[in-house]
């Protein structure tokens, strides 16, 4: 058996340090992820004028209830979707012009929900290009608060940058959402914000944050799921097992629920209360399977879809399609690259087993996920190389390493 240490999630990591910024005091995050994401976020931070210190087991972060020290501030986001919604949202409380930019990847995706919901709360947001994309431009003086309309049903961080917000304004926020994907990563929010004092509460559509701030504390970052999803899905591949220290049964990352996935196609799941095993039984079953609450897993889903006995079918994945790439596209596009029959609509994808697939360069677009889904899919494949397998650096910069090693194991 073989026992893989994931790093930090990448979700949870972003929260905390915005939570940590925005708290009254010095918060010690454990254990966080190191990665091109979460340094952009933390560098982020540093140019708005907070102090974070880093060491290799833990980053110190002097937390300003009042907002950024710096008046003026230029930052780059990097790839950084979190980065990139959650750092304007943070400086929109504070009191100084701030300006955002970030990658050409990054400012393709969409952000507009995001910031007619800060309009409509009188905060001053001008885009600097197309309405909705970065670059953009906060001139900031406080957010009063009070009632707002969002739509999250392309991204649950936009709801997220809000909630953050919310316990910063002078009169506490209530959103009323209209549409919502990925409600476990909102759940993550939730939870976090109640870890760091504030309260938060749901009543129906609409989401309830008094005032009040937060509380410094020391925060432990779990494990990554989504990342822990490609080892899984090797597991259940290859016939082999592995478990994952720190998740368990008390995880807040929804994206755990694809191992509920793995154990309907016919693997063995065990999860304890800090721990998860996935043991492959040699057999994968087809299935048909609602993905929109663990989208990111979507890919590990589909590059081992092709060893199943049946078709494979993903539905209501559409926010998928903004991500780093469009991930239905671009799982489909490289399925049928190593001779596996793909379709695909709005929303879903349809995977079906035939002739064993050949080997093939994968199509990354840049995209973290592509690479460490094909990957696994490569443990059965040989020749299966990628375009810019560096990409990975995003979220897991050891990823090629560690999966080799774990991959000698099996």
């Amino acid at each position: 058996m073989a026992a893989v240490d994931i790093p930090g999630s990448k979700s949870i990591t972003a929260r905390a340090l915005f939570l940590a910024a925005a708290a009254d005091g010095v918060t010690t995050l454990v254990r966080p992820l190191r990665s091109d994401d979460t340094d952009g976020f933390a560098e982020g931070l540093t140019r708005l004028g907070y102090r974070v210190g880093r060491t290799p087991d833990a980053w110190h972060v002097d937390g300003r209830p009042q907002g950024p020290a710096a008046r003026e501030a230029d930052v780059y986001c990097r790839d950084g979707a979190t980065t990139a919604r959650f750092l304007p949202t943070l400086a929109a409380a504070g009191h100084g012009t701030y300006r955002f930019d970030a990658s050409a990847q990054m400012r393709r995706r969409p952000l507009l929900p995001l910031t007619r919901a800060l309009r409509d709360l009188g905060v001053d947001v001008r885009h600097e290009g197309p309405e909705g994309h970065h670059p953009l431009t906060i001139a900031a003086a406080g957010v009063d608060g009070g009632e707002v309309v969002l739509d999250a049903g392309q991204s649950s961080q936009y709801l997220t940058a809000l909630l953050l917000l919310g316990p910063l304004t002078r009169k506490g926020l209530r959103i009323t959402v209209t549409d919502l994907v990925s409600v476990p990563y909102v759940e993550i929010t939730m939870a976090m914000m109640r870890a760091f004092g504030a309260e938060v509460r749901r009543e129906g559509d609409a989401f309830v944050v008094p005032p009040g701030g937060y509380r410094a504390t020391t925060y432990a970052v779990e494990p990554d799921a989504s990342t822990a999803s490609y080892f899984f899905a090797a597991a259940a591949l290859t016939g082999g097992e592995v478990t994952v220290p720190g998740l368990g049964s008390g995880a807040l990352q929804g994206d755990l629920g694809f191992v509920d996935v793995l154990r309907r196609m016919g693997a063995r799941v065990d999860v304890g209360s800090d721990r998860t095993t996935v043991t492959g039984t040699g057999e994968l079953r087809g299935l048909t399977v609602n993905m929109r609450d663990i989208s990111d897993t979507m890919p590990t889903l589909a590059a081992i879809a092709p060893f199943a006995s049946g078709p494979v079918r993903i539905e209501d994945v559409a926010n998928t399609r903004v991500k780093e790439c469009d991930r239905l596209d671009a799982c489909a596009e490289n399925l049928r690259r190593l001779g596996v029959r793909v379709e695909t609509g709005p929303d879903w994808i349809e995977i079906h087993p035939g002739a064993a697939p050949v080997g093939a360069e994968i199509k990354t677009y840049g995209d973290h996920r592509v690479v460490m889904s094909f990957a696994v899919t490569g443990l059965r494949v040989p020749g299966i190389s990628f375009d810019d397998p560096g990409c990975v650096r995003k979220t897991f910069p050891e990823f090629h390493e560690k999966f080799a090693e774990f991959h000698s194991y099996q």
